[in-house]
């Protein structure tokens, strides 16, 4: 193994692994970290966590347990994965579990890129836009565990970490893998070791990842990701062992994200397709079950989708009554707990929306290893749960179209 990687959430690794496989690496994404060793011929390794929103002191416990594992099978370049749009809180995770990286390997610059504008996110002056708009003006500004009220990740950044931050602006970038370097280079001289580096085209990241070749730790979101492979191989780019085919079967959708895009998404598929909205007071209070819900998507024709995606109002409401991080555990183990009567009722087609949920639902599957199969949209590939008959997507809030939902569930049946 090559490279090794260390996700912060489950949907984020998954886009990780989707981009490394398409540059041609062999890539197995595992859930956790691993006993036992991998199989020699992979290049890529990447490690999923449920890290992004836990103690601090427990993320970067996590993540070395995973470097330890990734550096055992032979890994010299490592990739710390966190979410495009930044998620974190002024303690962390990110920049704690960047400093604990960066003791382990070194002395030498970091990369810090969540850019990715396939999905329409881009740095610029460390500045951090979602479309045309600052994040903190995106929607992010009233996330219920992460608000990203600074679009400055330069400033962000700063808060979390004990090391200064630099900044590698989008003139340099633009100049090429050359110039990234020597600027990645002075800003460690300068004793800012921990560099924004800016990126607003996919060209960017190409040559972000061309100038970070000698580099032993670089961070972001899965875009930087592209200019990896070039890297690593040295021969033609590896093809898929096997053509992807879905499965057949009953299908389902859950919906845990507050995100624009999923309030959406939940609309598009409500107007034809049946949904059962679940209230935060509801579980919390016993009103409504896992086994409630699993009855109402096992009692359909078709597939069916639940969500619970309130309002910021509805939300901070509902924090304030039952304590932010009760919620937050108290809806993830709900939503575990109807995949598993789900699958146990013969679902064999899973979608999940939301960070938080999908590694919930994982974890609650007890999912050990993922087979990255075809991309339903950018950032979102299917996957085969290894071992079981179970294909899924594993969506971030903000990803994929308003059709999303109906679309994955066509690739996982493998009628798209």
């Amino acid at each position: 193994m090559k490279l090794g990687c260390i996700g912060d959430d489950f949907t984020g690794s998954s886009d990780l692994a989707n981009v490394l496989a398409k540059g041609g690496l062999r890539v197995t994404q595992i859930t956790g970290v691993p006993d036992g060793t991998a199989d020699p011929d992979v290049d890529a390794g990447v490690v999923a966590l449920k890290s992004r929103t836990i103690p601090v002191e427990e993320a970067v416990r996590r993540t070395l347990e995973a470097f330890d594992w990734l550096a055992a099978q032979g890994c010299s370049q490592f990739f710390f994965k966190y979410c495009s749009t930044f998620d974190s809180t002024p303690d962390g995770n990110i920049g704690p579990v960047i400093d604990a990286l960066m003791a382990r390997l070194g002395d030498a610059p970091c990369v810090v890129c969540p850019a990715f504008p396939q999905t329409g996110r881009s740095v610029y002056q460390g500045h951090l836009f979602v479309g045309d708009t600052l994040l903190s003006e995106s929607g992010m500004e009233t996330h219920p565990l992460t608000p990203m009220t600074d679009p400055d990740i330069r400033r962000w950044l700063s808060h979390q970490t004990r090391q200064a931050v630099g900044h590698v602006p989008a003139d340099r970038v633009f100049a090429g893998d050359a110039a990234i370097r020597e600027s990645l280079w002075v800003e460690h001289g300068a004793g800012r070791p921990v560099v924004v580096v800016d990126a607003i085209r996919d060209a960017d990241l190409l040559a972000i990842g061309a100038a970070a070749r000698d580099l032993p730790l670089i961070t972001g979101g899965s875009g930087v990701a592209l200019g990896l492979p070039a890297n690593l191989l040295d021969g033609p780019p590896r093809t898929p062992a096997s053509e992807w085919a879905g499965l057949a079967g009953q299908g389902a959708v859950l919906a845990g994200s507050g995100s624009r895009m999923t309030h959406r998404q939940v609309q598009a598929w409500s107007r034809a397709n049946p949904a059962l909205a679940v209230d935060a007071d509801a579980v919390m209070a016993g009103r409504t079950t896992p086994g409630d819900a699993a009855a109402f998507v096992l009692g359909q024709d078709t597939p069916a989708l639940v969500y619970s995606v309130a309002d910021p109002a509805s939300v901070r409401a509902a924090q304030e009554r039952h304590g932010r991080e009760a919620v937050a555990t108290g809806l993830e183990q709900f939503f575990a707990d109807v995949a598993r009567q789900l699958v146990d009722g013969g679902v064999r087609r899973l979608v999940t929306a939301g960070g938080e949920t999908s590694g919930a639902v994982v974890e609650g599957l007890g999912l050990t290893a993922l087979e990255i199969g075809p991309e339903i949209a950018p950032g979102v590939p299917a996957v085969r749960a290894e071992g079981r008959d179970l294909v899924l997507a594993l969506k971030s809030g903000n990803f994929g179209g308003e059709d999303f939902f109906s679309e994955a569930l066509d690739v996982l049946g493998g009628t798209a």
